[in-house]
C-alpha cells in the first residue's frame, strides 16, 4: 500500500469514530447549557481540565511510548506481548502510587466532586493504554469503533443522570468514568490483551527505554494543558467561575475542528514514523502539510460561517455571551494543525525533549499574554493568548524542524487563507442574514477551491 492511500485510509477509519464522536457530545452541549447552572458547569469544567493533566503526569505518558514502540513491533509477536506487558505492569504501579497520595492529599482540601474526579482519572488512564495499544498494532478499526462506543456510553450516561435522576454537573464525570471503564473492557477483549498478559516476560530494559522516550512527553502534556487549561484557572481566579462556563461553551465549538485535527494527527504519526527516512520525505511530508492546512482552515472556516444559524438554537440563553469568543478560538485550533504536523515529526524521530521545550515556551507565551490583558479586556485575553502561544511555536517548529525535513508551504496557499478567515470573521461579527450568507458562500467557494483534488484523490484512494 502507498504512502499516501495509507495514511487516507487511516485518517478516513478514524474519522468515521471522530464523526460520531463530535456529533454525540454536540448533543449534549443544549442539555448542558439549558440544564445546568453557569457556575456549577464552569466549576466542574475546570475539574475536567485538572484531570485532563492529572493522567500525563500520574502515568508518566506510558501509553505514548507503548504506541511508538509497538509501532516497530508490527512483525514480531514476542516483542509485542513484552511491550504491552511491561507498560500495563508500570502503569498499574503508578496508578496506585499516584491515588494513595491523591487520597491522602485531599483530605486536606475542601472541594465538591473530589472522589469523581480520581475515579474519572483512573478509567481514562486505563482507556488511554488501551487506545494507544489498538493503534500501535495497526488495529485502527477497533481504535475508532472505541471511541464511538465511548461517546455513546457517555451520551446515554448524562441522559441518565441529569434528565433521569436530576443529578447536577457531577453527571458529567460520572458519565465519563463509565463511558472510560466501557472502552477499556471493549478493546481489551477485541483485542485479547489476555493473551499478551498472561506471559511471564516483562522487559526492565523495555520498561527504561520507553520511560526514556515517554518522560519528556510529560512536560509536553503540562505544556499543552498550560497552553488550552490555563485560561480557565485564570479565568475562574479573576473573572469567576461563571465566566469560565462561558469560556467553556466557547470552547466547544472550536472542538469540532480540533477532533477532525486529532484524528489526522493520530493517524499522520503513524505514518510519519514509518517513512522518516524515506529518500523523497521532503516531498512527501510537505504535500502533507499542505494539505493539511489547505483542509483544515476550510473546517474553521466553515464553522465560523454557519455557526451564526445555528448557535442560537444549540445554546442555552445563560450561556448566549459565548458567541463573540468563537473565531478567534477558532483560529487558535487551526494554528495548532499546524503544530501537530511538526510535532509528529519529532515523535518520528524520537526527539521528545524537542517536543517539550517547544510547548514549555509557548505556554509561558500563552500565560503572560493572558495575565496581561484580562484585566483589560476580559475573557478575549483567554482565546487570544492562546492563538499567539500556538502561532509562536507553529512558527519556531517550522524554522527548527527544517535540520530534519524541509517542509515547504504554497505562499498563495497562505495568502488566500488568511484572506478567507479575514472575510467571514468580518460577516461573522457584524452578524446580518445577507452577511452570514455571504460568508457562508465564501466559506464554501474556499473549501471547494482549497480541496478539490484531496477529495478526489480520497475517493479514488
Amino acid at each position: 500500500m502507498s504512502r499516501g492511500k495509507e495514511l487516507a485510509k487511516n485518517t478516513i477509519i478514524m474519522l468515521i469514530g471522530k464523526i460520531a464522536t463530535q456529533f454525540l457530545s454536540f448533543l449534549l452541549l443544549p442539555l448542558y447549557t439549558h440544564l445546568l447552572p453557569k457556575d456549577e458547569y464552569g466549576v466542574v469544567d475546570l475539574i475536567s481540565s485538572y484531570v485532563s493533566i492529572a493522567i500525563p503526569v500520574a502515568t508518566l505518558q506510558l501509553e505514548m511510548a507503548a504506541f511508538r514502540f509497538l509501532v516497530d513491533a508490527r512483525k514480531d509477536l514476542k516483542k509485542q506481548s513484552i511491550i504491552i506487558k511491561t507498560a500495563f505492569k508500570d502503569l498499574i504501579k503508578r496508578s496506585i502510587v499516584v491515588a494513595i497520595l491523591y487520597l491522602i492529599t485531599v483530605q486536606f482540601i475542601d472541594f465538591n466532586y473530589k472522589y469523581y474526579a480520581l475515579f474519572a482519572a483512573l478509567s481514562i488512564g486505563l482507556s488511554n493504554m488501551m487506545l494507544q495499544i489498538s493503534r500501535g498494532l495497526g488495529k485502527n478499526l477497533i481504535y475508532a469503533f472505541a471511541a464511538m462506543v465511548t461517546a455513546s456510553a457517555t451520551i446515554v450516561s448524562n441522559l441518565i443522570f441529569i434528565c433521569g435522576f436530576h443529578f447536577g454537573a457531577e453527571s458529567i464525570l460520572i458519565s465519563m468514568t463509565i463511558a472510560n471503564v466501557i472502552c477499556f473492557g471493549f478493546i481489551f477483549i477485541k483485542l485479547n490483551i489476555y493473551s499478551f498478559l498472561k506471559r511471564d516476560n516483562t522487559s526492565k530494559a523495555i520498561s527504561n527505554k520507553m520511560l526514556k522516550y515517554s518522560a519528556p512527553l510529560v512536560p509536553n502534556s503540562i505544556s499543552w494543558w498550560l497552553i488550552s487549561s490555563s485560561d480557565r484557572t485564570i479565568v475562574t481566579a479573576i473573572l469567576g467561575a461563571a465566566a469560565n462556563g462561558t469560556y467553556a461553551v466557547a470552547c466547544k465549538f472550536p472542538s469540532i475542528v480540533s477532533g477532525f485535527i486529532s484524528v489526522f494527527s493520530y493517524s499522520w504519526t503513524e505514518s510519519a514514523s514509518l517513512h522518516i527516512n524515506d529518500e523523497d520525505k521532503d516531498e512527501y511530508f510537505s504535500n502533507v502539510a499542505g494539505s493539511a492546512l489547505r483542509l483544515f482552515s476550510s473546517i474553521g472556516i466553515g464553522v465560523i460561517a454557519f455557526l451564526p444559524i445555528v448557535f442560537n438554537i444549540i445554546v442555552g440563553e445563560e450561556y448566549r455571551d459565548s458567541y463573540s469568543y468563537i473565531p478567534i478560538a477558532v483560529l487558535a485550533v487551526i494554528f495548532n494543525s499546524i503544530v501537530l504536523v511538526y510535532s509528529a515529526i519529532y515523535v518520528a524521530k524520537k526527539l521528545t525533549k524537542k517536543v517539550a521545550a517547544t510547548s514549555i515556551a509557548s505556554a509561558i507565551i500563552n500565560i503572560i499574554v493572558d495575565l496581561a490583558l484580562i484585566k483589560f479586556i476580559g475573557l478575549y485575553s483567554a482565546v487570544i493568548s492562546t492563538a499567539v502561544a500556538y502561532l509562536a511555536m507553529a512558527i519556531y517548529r517550522h524554522i527548527d524542524i527544517h535540520k530534519y525535513v524541509n517542509i515547504r508551504y504554497s505562499v498563495k496557499d497562505l495568502l488566500l487563507a488568511v484572506l478567507s478567515v479575514t472575510i467571514v470573521s468580518v460577516c461573522y461579527y457584524l452578524d446580518s442574514f445577507y452577511l452570514t450568507i455571504a460568508g457562508i458562500m465564501v466559506a464554501i467557494f474556499y473549501t471547494i477551491f482549497q480541496n478539490l483534488k484531496l477529495f478526489k484523490k480520497i475517493l479514488k484512494k
